[in-house]
């Protein structure tokens, strides 16, 4: 039971690895993320707004990893280039855009009124 959980884990952080080791966007996520957390505690945000920030870091990365995963597949399951694959993969990395931008208008919305009155 123990080993089983163990191999879990284990397949789980290669996964995870690979997905640091080979995806740009999901470095820069990472990036921001940092980015994200250092206003946070620089700007002395609430308790709720942490929970936001937070939330938005997690689900970012995870709608980047599906959006990796999705490539993954389709790349292996068509050696040959294809339209329907490319319009699957578009739609894929759409899927983090949409993410991106709405996660972009509630940061702004937690940290330019803090960052205003940091500066005034």
């Amino acid at each position: 039971m123990i080993k089983r959980r163990y191999l879990s884990f284990k397949n789980a952080f290669s996964g995870l690895f690979f997905i640091l080791k080979s995806q740009t966007n999901f470095k820069i996520h990472i990036f921001l993320s940092f980015l994200a957390i250092f206003l946070s505690f620089f700007l002395k945000i609430s308790y709720y707004e942490w929970l936001i920030i937070i939330f938005l870091i997690v689900m970012g990365l995870v709608i980047e990893a599906l959006n990796t995963i999705i490539e993954e597949v389709m790349d292996f399951i068509f050696d040959d280039w294809n339209e329907k694959v490319k319009l699957i993969k578009d739609m894929a990395a759409g899927t983090m855009l949409i993410f991106a931008f709405g996660s972009i208008l509630i940061a702004s919305l937690i940290f330019i009124p803090k960052i205003l009155i940091f500066i005034k």
